[in-house]
């Protein structure tokens, strides 16, 4: 172990004596093309909510997105979504469950969100709230799998979550979700996943950064020092 580069978390460096003060930054990504996606409209029933507790929305369409590497990343879709990865500081995936698991609709979004662009890391300690809709039975294959992949991503994902059964059953004709415990449970992920963000987003590249990392990064300083020297 390099003594230098290992760090003893202090609280101090836990908090910021001058909070951000802007509304948190949300973007939302659904997993569903059809006409009337449930997906898409428990997206909507949680945007409203996290706008009602004051915050910036915004919401990504998936359709005309390419699937991960068969087109460049130059493409309008791609670029557009790794620009609102980049603003947001909190992010809400809802995917429908098919064949046990998430939609490829929604695996495509986040497999276009790289780890890494340059210097800049698009999710690493940004918060992440999962929720699924069914068509039959409640099932939890879908969050589970989403927040496999949050890990994977870096960031961190609030402990509640929301799986709607027989969606077709929870909303009204014009897309609204009707009162139900599965609504009040909407209510919980979308307040979590608030708080979280106000809590974390002026700390997140301090509750991520890693040591492996900083003795990879002064190793490879250190290569590239003796390069010079030879």
């Amino acid at each position: 172990m390099k003594g230098e580069l290992f760090d003893v978390p202090t609280w101090d460096r836990l908090t910021t004596p001058a909070p951000a003060q802007h509304r948190p930054r949300f973007l939302m990504l659904y997993g569903s093309l059809r006409e009337r996606s449930y997906s898409r409209l428990l997206t909507f029933e949680a945007a409203r909510l996290l706008e009602a507790m004051g915050g910036e929305v915004k919401i990504f369409d998936p359709t005309g997105l390419p699937l991960a590497d068969g087109a460049p990343d130059t493409h309008p879709k791609v670029q557009e979504l790794r620009k609102l990865a980049e603003w947001s500081e909190g992010m809400v995936w809802t995917s429908p469950e098919r064949h046990g698991a998430m939609t490829g609709v929604m695996k495509t979004q986040i497999d276009w969100i790289p780890l890494s662009l340059g210097a800049v890391r698009p999710t690493q300690g940004k918060t992440l709230a999962v929720m699924e809709v069914s068509g039959g039975s409640q099932s939890f294959n879908a969050v589970n799998q989403m927040r496999v992949l949050g890990r994977w991503m870096r960031m961190l994902t609030i402990p509640n979550q929301s799986s709607v059964a027989k969606a077709f059953n929870e909303f009204t004709e014009n897309g609204r979700m009707k009162p139900s415990a599965y609504y009040d449970r909407v209510v919980d992920v979308v307040e979590e996943l608030f708080k979280f963000t106000l809590l974390t987003r002026d700390v997140g590249p301090y509750l991520v950064d890693r040591y492996s990392e900083r003795k990879e990064s002064a190793d490879e300083l250190a290569r590239r020092v003796n390069q010079k020297a030879i």
